[in-house]
């Protein structure tokens, strides 16, 4: 199947195939890098199962006719001829994005099989199984999933007609970008009281009409972003200093040159949207 033509729509199973010479698609991984193949039109995810020591297998799916298998490979395996490991956020961009998405799901799958091998309650080893995406543990009847820890990502308005957003300079963020508000959630909280108390805590205002975006699975290492959009609704920005370096409101036609705008992150799905919809006021 082209690359050009590759659907888009992605079964998640661990169903496994009727046959045993169904093409596929081997997400190879290695503590957050990606076994890609060195072609001629850039970098494709290999065919064939590639001549690499496996530490466990795992069915993520299928699209279409095609099945998607995730491999574990331990740190510090090299790379068979014509291969090459990529970490995975520059990945992105090289292939297609439901294949890169898909490279993620592999990443966090064997991750997650990878240190769940041994109870956390008793200490048994565990074993897969084999209906669900989980491990149990036979001594106890521990089941352990994959993990997802729930991020909210939010996008701050003011003025008349939302033509300011407030953007931040993180910390954890080399050189000068700036973006969106996020954090993840506590327990016993919703997502709209988190979004409240994150941009309290991160820059000391306070928020209304908080209203859902959309989600993004993050695998860096595995967090689901849930973006929302909210209005000010009063105070003085006061920076939570360890956390942020600066933060300021920008008019739509003024933003600073390092703002994710588009991409691989919903963060700058978020800001794409909302310059978008003042631009055609």
């Amino acid at each position: 199947m082209g690359w050009a033509n590759f659907p888009s729509v992605f079964d998640p199973h661990m169903r496994r195939p009727d046959a045993d010479d169904v093409s596929a698609f081997y997400f190879a991984v290695r503590r957050g890098e990606v076994l890609v193949v060195a072609g001629r039109e850039g970098f494709e995810v290999p065919r064939r199962h590639p001549d690499v020591a496996s530490e466990g297998h795992h069915i993520l799916g299928s699209i279409g006719d095609e099945w998607l298998y995730g491999i574990d490979v331990p740190e510090g395996t090299d790379e068979p001829d014509d291969h090459l490991w990529v970490p995975l956020r520059q990945l992105y961009g090289k292939v297609p994005d439901p294949m890169w998405t898909i490279a993620g799901r592999a990443e966090q799958i064997v991750s997650w099989d990878r240190t769940h091998r041994f109870c956390g309650r008793c200490g048994t080893p565990t074993e897969p199984m084999a209906t669900d995406r989980a491990r149990r543990c036979p001594g106890c009847g521990q089941l352990a999933y994959p993990r997802l820890s729930p991020a909210v990502i939010m996008l701050v308005t003011c003025g008349e007609n939302d033509e300011e957003a407030l953007l931040a300079w993180g910390r954890q963020f080399p050189g000068r970008f700036y973006s969106t508000l996020a954090g993840f959630v506590e327990a016993g909280e919703s997502l709209e009281q988190c979004v409240a108390r994150e941009v309290r805590e991160e820059v000391g205002i306070s928020v209304r009409d908080i209203t859902y975006f959309g989600s993004q699975p993050w695998p860096f290492p595995n967090s689901l972003m849930l973006g929302f959009t909210a209005r000010y609704d009063g105070g003085d920005l006061v920076i939570q200093e360890e956390e942020i370096v600066e933060a300021s409101w920008f008019r739509w036609d003024e933003l600073p040159k390092n703002v994710p705008m588009g991409g691989m992150s919903i963060a700058g799905w978020l800001i794409e949207a909302w310059v978008r919809e003042q631009a055609a006021r």
